[in-house]
């Protein structure tokens, strides 16, 4: 992508989306969350003023928890000659037949989206990352990205490590299945105590908006010294009114973990009660 191109990414993507936009110097425009139909009316109005149009979105969105609109975002890409680009970085390994990721979760071939990248420092517990695309794409970016031209292989060991992890994934689906159950077990039970947790489902990825970022703080605090390590995202990773703190959900949790989270966060409520509210109770 350069000056001749748009790139139009989703309004909640990683912020490296925006980063690597910003040093393509092609025009960016972010379209509404996961809205289909505000990224049509962009591709609409813009598509014939620029020589290559760019569609990014996230596999799982990392804040929120939610899943890209695949079969849409590909229909939207053919129709208007776009390119499609996918970042699996919280899809791969997570949802999808043995953690195969977002195309595999809505069973479309991968080859129908154009560009798939993550990473390797997630759920395949190395460092570093992969791209996947077409055999003429790929042969670009090793011969044209200074990134790639100067950078040395990874190590032996997280090579190792990565493939490790993917030979796991592929004995079977036992893992996944635990994975499903405690995500979708602590997502209902956070829904049954009426907080917010925004979009998510079907992912691991799973927030507890407290719309203040003290609060974000201070209620991740007290879960510390319970011995649950939540982290908060404030702003301005995230909007002030959209502060929260996030859970990763994995296979290793174990149900009464989960529970005993779920029983904290019940006795703490009333952190997320506004003050005033508080004091007339």
């Amino acid at each position: 992508m350069n000056e001749e191109d748009l790139i139009l990414h989703d309004a909640l993507a990683h912020n490296s989306i925006i980063q690597g936009a910003i040093l393509s110097k092609a025009k960016r425009k972010p379209f509404k969350h996961n809205d289909m139909g505000h990224l049509e009316n962009e591709l609409q109005k813009l598509r014939q003023k620029f020589r290559r149009v760019l569609i990014v979105v996230e596999g799982v969105y990392s804040m929120d928890g939610d899943i890209c609109k695949l079969p849409e975002l590909i229909n939207l890409k053919e129709k208007y000659n776009a390119i499609l680009m996918v970042d699996e970085a919280h899809s791969i390994g997570t949802i999808g037949k043995n953690g195969r990721g977002v195309t595999s979760y809505f069973g479309v071939d991968p080859k129908s989206v154009d560009i798939l990248m993550g990473t390797l420092s997630k759920s395949l517990n190395s460092c570093g990352g992969y791209i996947a695309g077409s055999k003429d794409f790929i042969t670009y970016l090793r011969y044209n990205s200074p990134g790639f031209i100067f950078s040395v292989g990874m190590t032996p060991a997280n090579a190792a490590a990565a493939l490790a992890s993917l030979t796991l994934c592929e004995t079977g689906d036992a893992l996944f299945q635990k994975l499903t159950d405690n995500h979708t077990y602590f997502l209902e039970g956070l829904k049954k105590l009426g907080v917010n947790t925004g979009e998510s489902y079907d992912t691991p990825v799973i927030p507890l908006i407290t719309g203040n970022s003290e609060k974000a703080l201070e209620f991740s605090e007290v879960l510390f010294r319970n011995g649950i390590n939540a982290m908060p995202i404030v702003y301005p990773a995230v909007k002030e009114n959209e502060a929260r703190l996030r859970f990763f959900i994995s296979a290793a949790h174990t149900k009464e973990e989960l529970q005993i989270t779920l029983e904290t966060i019940k006795e703490n409520l009333s952190i997320l009660i506004d003050n005033r509210i508080a004091s007339k109770l």
